[in-house]
């Protein structure tokens, strides 16, 4: 296909997101539990993406609350971006993806991350055109975020056993800016 061809890919990692208007852009991420979000606005030619690795929000004074690891504020962000960039609300679409069950013996956080997200486009009023979530193998993902195509590979065990190392490396802290200010 000539898209492929003629793509510039984007590659986002756990806690990014995106948001694109150029029909020739592709976004990609590799997804074990963790789960992306695929929004757009058919009518305004723009989409987005983000991938999250746990459900709902940091605690206030929790240890280790890098913000950018849950799904709340991820959605916000990609819900904003789009926005800025002219898109409606009473527009968005969506389609969720990952969410897969990668270590037996662990609780199913993968289950939680993609119900949380299909939860909280419920509870924005927008609507979900497609999933692939669960499983217990990771997949790569790669979506076109004017057109709102979207392609997914299935990863190995070998591949899914690398994402799962992947996401649960512990995200750096960000490094406060000087010009920075504390409140009380």
């Amino acid at each position: 296909m000539t898209d492929e061809v003629a793509a510039k890919r984007v590659h986002i990692i756990q806690g990014e997101w995106r948001v694109e208007s150029d029909p020739n852009i592709v976004i990609s991420t590799i997804l074990g539990s963790c789960v992306a979000a695929c929004l757009r606005d058919p009518v305004a030619g723009v989409g987005g993406m983000n991938h999250f690795l746990l459900p709902g929000s940091a605690a206030p004074g929790a240890g280790g609350g890098d913000a950018s690891r849950y799904g709340v504020h991820l959605m916000e962000l990609l819900i904003n971006g789009l926005l800025k960039k002219g898109a409606r609300r009473d527009r968005l679409e969506a389609k969720i993806f990952g969410g897969a069950k990668t270590i037996a013996t662990f609780s199913n956080v993968g289950e939680q991350n993609a119900a949380f997200a299909m939860q909280f486009l419920r509870d924005e009023g927008i609507k979900v055109v497609g999933s692939s979530t669960g499983g217990e193998h990771g997949r790569k993902l790669e979506y076109w975020p004017v057109s709102g195509r979207a392609r997914q590979y299935p990863l190995t065990g070998a591949e899914t056993k690398k994402t799962v190392a992947l996401e649960s490396r512990p995200i750096p802290a960000a490094k406060p800016v000087e010009s920075s200010i504390e409140f009380f």
